[in-house]
């Protein structure tokens, strides 16, 4: 009887904790950005963001983890991301972010991303010594 329980009691636990770990992850949302501006500011980024393959212009928000990030510190026009993050008023807050290569963004994003570098390569790499 008392290991029933004990088991029971285990399996309870497990169970409350998985849920609690649902709730926690629940709101935050997987998005791939391309930044389609010269950043200016780091803290708001201008970019093509898709979540759900739906593509819209936002700004992304970084938080004071990601602003100290190097790879944050280095980013620049046409830059290729993988969000995780939530969708606020003023743009898309992020949460974390990984930096990937172009041919990695959802097909949405690829034609501005390829778009966006040969602009790049044309335009701004030229200007740049």
């Amino acid at each position: 009887m008392i290991l029933r329980l004990s088991l029971l009691l285990m399996l309870f636990g497990v169970i409350a904790m998985g849920t609690a770990f649902l709730v926690q992850a629940e709101g935050e949302i997987l998005g791939f950005a391309v930044v389609s501006e010269v950043p200016k500011d780091k803290a708001r980024i201008s970019a093509k963001v898709s979540v759900n393959d739906v593509v819209s212009d936002m700004k992304l928000l970084a938080s004071e983890t990601i602003l100290n990030n190097l790879i944050w510190k280095k980013l620049e026009i046409c830059h290729a991301m993988k969000l995780e993050g939530f969708k606020v008023a003023e743009g898309f807050q992020i949460v974390t972010v990984h930096v990937i290569d172009a041919s990695m963004l959802p097909m949405s994003l690829q034609s501005f991303a390829g778009d966006c570098l040969i602009k790049k390569a044309i335009e701004i790499a030229p200007l740049v010594d």
